[in-house]
């Protein structure tokens, strides 16, 4: 596959970001071949920063046998785990595998996974964001979207929640979407905030999907809040289109002065 505008331009923004981790939450392959596997880490590892990659369901082998058997031959290959975990004094970042070779969109998340996510978090160090990547979303999209989220997601938010998840990032949909926790879930005990947020795409759109944008997003957090700007191709170059903040903590955020 060509290398287009887009990901010749990618460099420069993360070398202008710098960034201690880029999270990539799945579809790296369209059909889950192994050039297909080869290509996406070349590219990626050629960007120069940590990295944490986890499948989605486009990542599996599109033909049968090898997508019962030997599912994740080729991830693995490239990346040695299909949930992987990143470990610096600011960061906990735990990958949660939700592809499901038996579900062609929707995923899962046992409660095992949320244990074994919990058992982590909890030894994150003091004041580190606590961050938890899948694929399938949590949140719908900002347009209609026929991809499923998450079995049982209700579920599973809470689980995490419980777990100490601050930050849960999510793709599958290729359509960006952040909430806090606390704009669609009603609670009474001062809870502390969780951001749920599912990565536009970055890959090339179908050409059913009109207008479909191209973009990431970059978190920055201090003690207080967490900050989230989106970056979308524009023809040529990448702009700024959002910046959204949220608590950390169990306070909402300080109104603005008038």
């Amino acid at each position: 596959m060509e290398e287009t505008a887009v990901e010749r331009s990618l460099e420069p923004l993360i070398e202008r970001i710098a960034p201690e981790l880029i999270a990539v939450t799945g579809d790296l392959t369209h059909r889950g071949r192994r050039s297909q596997h080869e290509q996406a880490a070349a590219f990626l590892r050629g960007l120069g920063r940590p990295l944490l990659v986890i499948p989605g369901n486009h990542d599996l082998p599109y033909t049968f046998p090898a997508r019962f058997r030997t599912p994740w031959a080729e991830f693995e290959r490239q990346w040695e785990t299909v949930e992987p975990v990143f470990r610096s004094d600011d960061l906990l970042v735990v990958g949660l595998n939700s592809v499901r070779p038996w579900r062609h969109q929707s995923g899962g998340i046992r409660s095992s996974q949320v244990a074994h996510a919990a058992e982590l978090l909890r030894n994150a160090p003091d004041g580190a964001l606590r961050v938890v990547a899948l694929h399938h979303h949590l949140i719908g999209a900002p347009w209609r979207s026929r991809k499923k989220p998450v079995a049982d997601r209700s579920k599973v938010l809470a689980g995490l929640v419980d777990a100490g998840a601050e930050l849960i990032l999510a793709g599958h949909i290729h359509q960006a979407a952040v909430s806090e926790r606390h704009e669609f879930e009603v609670e009474r005990n001062g809870l502390r905030g969780v951001t749920v947020s599912v990565a536009p795409g970055l890959g090339q759109p179908r050409p059913n999907r009109r207008g479909e944008a191209r973009g990431l997003h970059v978190y920055e957090a201090t003690a207080e809040s967490l900050l989230v700007q989106t970056y979308v191709w524009r023809e040529d170059d990448w702009g700024l289109t959002a910046v959204r903040r949220f608590p950390r903590g169990r306070e909402p955020l300080r109104a603005e002065p008038g």
